[in-house]
């Protein structure tokens, strides 16, 4: 199966954030790819953490899903819209949720980010917690490709990555592939973005698919990009080194996953 993930550099304007997104979509369906994974926050990256709650959709309604819904049936993909801010439980809070549409343009599966992102340097500061609810239920979710061969997939988001019992629940659930939209820090991501990646995708040998903002925003934030795919023992298949907008392909092989698994059977091996 041939997946693609794509890289962007979003803006305060989410109108046009959307025709980026809708032409990278267009360009990795043309390619060949079946599954097309696009960036956290890829709708917008506002001026200020509360610009999400003027774009917050309720759950199934709204522009944001309205168009991934389009973009997957028109360009028959399935397709990961990194996140979209969904209204939250509590007042002035929403949730950074994933989600997948299949080709027929229907909302296959959502997961609403669960660890919530706080950096600070004397530069720096970030606390996602101040506007974002945290969600709480691990989602795996199973896709069917043009071969009729059955994925299954881990949906998780950015700062996640630091949390490796997620992944263990992914794949404790039969995950074949773990998805890792993202909009990484430059400083974080230079420090521990592929080492986090190849690290979860070796653990857990699993494809890791890790779209990402990539670039000089708007807002004055930089984020690290590199979007990239990892093979199941590590390797790094495809990834965009350098900063800007773009689109990563590569073909996963379910046979080499079920090899690693059977020469290095470290999952049946846990004793905690």
């Amino acid at each position: 199966m041939k997946v693609a993930v794509v890289q962007m550099v979003s803006t305060p304007d989410v109108a046009q954030n959307l025709e980026c997104a809708q032409q990278l979509v267009e360009q990795a369906s043309a390619h060949g790819a079946e599954l097309v994974v696009l960036p956290e926050y890829f709708c917008g990256m506002g001026m200020q953490d509360t610009d999400k709650l003027a774009w917050a959709e309720a759950l199934g309604d709204g522009p944001v899903q309205q168009a991934m819904a389009a973009w997957a049936q028109r360009n028959a993909v399935w397709l990961v819209g990194g996140t979209v801010p969904i209204r939250g439980a509590q007042p002035a809070r929403v949730r950074n949720t994933c989600m997948l549409f299949n080709p027929q343009g229907e909302r296959a599966a959502y997961y609403d980010k669960i660890h919530l992102f706080r950096f600070a340097t004397e530069t720096e500061h970030y606390d996602e917690s101040a506007v974002i609810e945290a969600g709480h239920q691990p989602v795996v979710a199973q896709m069917v490709d043009r071969s009729g061969a059955v994925w299954k997939l881990g949906l998780s988001v950015c700062y996640d990555l630091r949390f490796p019992e997620l992944y263990r629940q992914h794949v404790a659930q039969g995950a074949h592939i773990l998805l890792a939209p993202a909009a990484f820090t430059y400083t974080t991501g230079q420090a521990h973005w592929e080492l986090l990646l190849r690290a979860r995708a070796v653990e857990n040998q699993c494809w890791m698919l890790a779209a990402a903002q990539g670039g000089q925003h708007v807002n004055g934030r930089q984020t690290w990009g590199h979007s990239m795919v990892v093979d199941p023992w590590g390797q790094v298949l495809a990834q965009q080194r350098a900063a800007g907008v773009g689109v990563s392909y590569a073909v996963l092989d379910a046979a080499l996953l079920q090899q690693v698994r059977q020469r290095l059977p470290a999952l049946e091996h846990r004793c905690l």
